[in-house]
């Protein structure tokens, strides 16, 4: 396959230029930027002249639902979903049911995920079963393939185990991500508390039920030397207890989620059920210290925390919805739109975080343009404008269906091989 007339964004060396690419055996194995590539009579050729190709997106932060939970997702919908938004690698976690907490149960899933047209990875649980007593044999997880661990949905709330359990993710060099919601404060999760939830008539989550377990475990972070990700960042204030910590020396990462950077708690009250979430949706002075964070690199991953559900779950009361959106789809438009097109963020700064960042955060073959990388790309119009109606993902629990979005995807390549096409 030859791709021509690209503009190229390859944030792992912060270079942009025109060139053509060509692909053989799943690998980029010419790029000229005179872009004067001829194909064989053999190759196809994708003219990609106005559009941008980057490398491959990456979500370090999925639910496929499967095994457990297949009638809100599977690895095969969960897969087309990533590939049409641009997505060439996904790291899954793992609260499916049973549990990714044992050798059988993660080569199941990473035998069937890799029938797939995406490279989908697999994060293994910190504490078996998730309930934050007992450790999962790490090593042994990471010989079969997990590429890290975390008990994502639940928080691990014995500081003594997490810190054992940082040891040792410091040790087998893979990052420790942690969902950061001290229940002990929360009455109602997925709605912060505020005026927003005092007018649903319910108490909600406060910000401090995931500031003070940030604050924490920054300090254990730091302490241990593991690599440390706290995922689905909501607070402006935990984005300057992480700002801190890293100053200090911490191995500190953060994930904000499209839907963090766009949308408030204000949210709520336009779309319900769709605008509940783990952590929840803030204040408009938390979106602007998220973004804040992310234009100056304090969060350095952004990441979709795709949560397919039912529309029958739902469209249970807001107390009895279960929390969750999905965002594979929409998570690049998302970018372009709340970041780069208000000047928040450069396309490159954005791509970053979309790409080589989580890349060498979790050791993947990925996030790189350049002659003997693989072949994982994403071809997209970052000026054109399109509204999500329909999905691929088997759920469509999304409070942006309908959004004027731009930046639309037309072509994702995955080992040289086309995994997603408009």
């Amino acid at each position: 396959m030859i791709i021509k007339n690209g503009f190229i964004i390859d944030p792992a060396t912060k270079s942009s230029y025109k060139a053509d690419i060509r692909i053989a055996d799943g690998k980029i194995s010419e790029i000229k930027p005179d872009m004067s590539l001829a194909p064989s009579d053999a190759e196809e050729v994708v003219d990609a002249s106005g559009l941008t190709i980057a490398p491959g997106l990456i979500d370090t932060h999925v639910h496929f639902r499967d095994p457990g939970f297949t009638h809100k997702e599977t690895i095969h919908t969960g897969a087309l979903a990533a590939a049409k938004g641009g997505f060439t690698s996904v790291i899954c976690m793992a609260n499916t049911s049973p549990t990714v907490d044992d050798v059988p149960v993660l080569k199941d899933i990473l035998d069937r995920a890799g029938e797939e047209a995406i490279r989908i990875h697999q994060a293994a649980c910190v504490s078996r079963s998730l309930k934050g007593e007992e450790m999962t044999d790490m090593e042994q997880l990471k010989e079969a393939g997990a590429c890290g661990f975390t008990d994502d949905g639940i928080p691990l709330r014995n500081a003594a185990f997490l810190y054992e359990a940082m040891l040792k993710a410091a040790e087998l060099d893979v990052p420790i991500s942690l969902h950061e919601e001290d229940p002990s404060f929360i009455k109602n999760n997925g709605i912060n508390h505020g005026p927003v939830s005092d007018q649903l008539g319910i108490y909600g989550s406060p910000s401090i039920a995931e500031e003070s377990l940030v604050a924490r475990d920054c300090l254990l972070a730091l302490q241990s030397g593991a690599h440390t990700v706290i995922q689905h960042i909501s607070s402006g204030r935990s984005v300057e207890i992480i700002r801190m910590y890293k100053a200090l020396g911490a191995k500190l990462h953060a994930e904000a989620t499209p839907h963090h950077f766009t949308l408030t708690d204000e949210a709520v009250l336009k779309y319900g059920t769709l605008a509940k979430m783990n952590a929840p949706l803030r204040t408009e002075k938390d979106r602007r210290a998220i973004i804040e964070g992310l234009a100056d690199g304090t969060i350095d991953i952004i990441a979709t925390d795709h949560a397919p559900h039912s529309k029958e779950e739902k469209d249970r009361s807001i107390t009895a919805a279960p929390s969750g959106i999905i965002g594979l789809e929409t998570s690049l438009a998302l970018g372009i739109t709340s970041l780069v097109r208000p000047g928040h963020l450069t396309m490159m700064q954005l791509l970053e975080k979309l790409t080589c960042n989580p890349a060498d955060l979790y050791h993947l073959p990925a996030g790189r343009i350049a002659e003997g990388a693989n072949a994982d790309l994403v071809i997209f119009d970052p000026e054109e404008q399109w509204t999500p109606a329909e999905y691929v993902s088997k759920s469509s629990n999304s409070p942006f269906t309908g959004w004027d979005l731009y930046g639309k995807v037309k072509m994702t390549v995955c080992g040289g091989k086309i995994a997603y096409q408009e």
